[in-house]
């Protein structure tokens, strides 16, 4: 317990050593309507244009594999307000026939409407 409190001392003695700096949203490249999946694979994202709508961030967007099929698909982000815009983060998406989902690391930052993609 002692070093519990101890430790809690520490914390509110030195606020600034705990503290992670914030990433610069803003030096993100421009998110493109058409990008290399993060899932690799040789799979190409076309028509990514996100959209806020109150809490969510969502597009319709097509995965192309390399032997030419296009799949539709729709994802859903948390819409979290920072930096003075809007991070869609928590990527969520399902492809149009409801055959397949999952998550996505990708991030989507939209200020004055423009929006960038993280790194």
């Amino acid at each position: 317990m002692h070093r519990l409190a101890a430790g809690f001392v520490l914390a509110l003695a030195l606020p600034g050593a705990f503290a992670v700096a914030q990433e610069d949203f803003s030096a993100w490249p421009l998110l493109t309507p058409s990008f290399p999946s993060t899932g690799g694979g040789g799979v190409v994202i076309g028509g990514y244009k996100p959209v806020v709508n109150g809490p969510v961030c969502t597009t319709d967007f097509t995965a192309t594999v390399p032997n030419g099929m296009v799949m539709q698909n729709r994802v859903e982000f948390d819409a979290v307000a920072m930096q003075g815009g809007v991070l869609c983060t928590n990527g969520r998406w399902q492809s149009a026939d409801g055959g397949a989902s999952g998550t996505t690391p990708l991030r989507v930052f939209i200020k004055d409407g423009v929006a960038r993609r993280s790194p």
